[in-house]
């Protein structure tokens, strides 16, 4: 009698693991659905990505996509093709916005900034100061952080480099 509780027992853990596993499967899989879901204009969140990503492929130099690199290093290597897809799609809309020919060091990190939470921020700078370049002209960016920027990030961002402007 004792071997077949010792059985039902594994067999009840395994059930419980199995529904665990399959739930957080889930959960990452609906995230990606509504990721796909299409917005007010018709195109969904990872439709303007690749957008973004194939009308800028050719604006990037060889430092540029260096450093993207070295900024997605700490990303666990089963998620960095995704963290490097975001970030280089928000960093292309930036320049295509600003209507640039070549995406430059500033749009780079700019770009980081507003695609990463802010828990990242901190390696950001520490991997800036390695570098030697300054921080204090994206210090805006980094005080403008929440847990993540809101779709109306452009607008804020205009009004915050109107006020710098009046106070000066």
């Amino acid at each position: 009698m004792s071997g077949f509780v010792d059985y039902s027992i594994i067999i009840i853990l395994w059930g419980f693991l199995m529904i665990m596993f399959m739930a957080i499967g889930g959960f990452f899989m609906f995230r990606k659905f509504l990721k796909r879901l299409p917005k007010e204009d018709g195109k969904s969140i990872m439709d303007w990505e690749e957008y973004y990503m194939e009308k800028s492929q050719y604006m990037w130099e060889t430092e540029d996509k260096e450093l993207l690199e070295e900024l997605v290093s700490p990303v666990p290597e089963l998620f960095r093709d995704i963290a490097r897809h975001k970030i280089a799609s928000k960093i292309g809309e930036i320049a295509l916005k600003r209507e640039m020919s070549a995406i430059n060091q500033e749009v780079v990190i700019e770009g980081y900034i507003l695609a990463t939470p802010k828990r990242d921020h901190k390696f950001l700078r520490k991997k800036l100061k390695e570098k030697n370049i300054q921080v204090a002209p994206y210090e805006h960016l980094f005080i403008m952080a929440k847990e993540d920027y809101t779709p109306d990030w452009e607008k804020r961002m205009e009004n915050n480099n109107k006020k710098k402007k009046s106070e000066l």
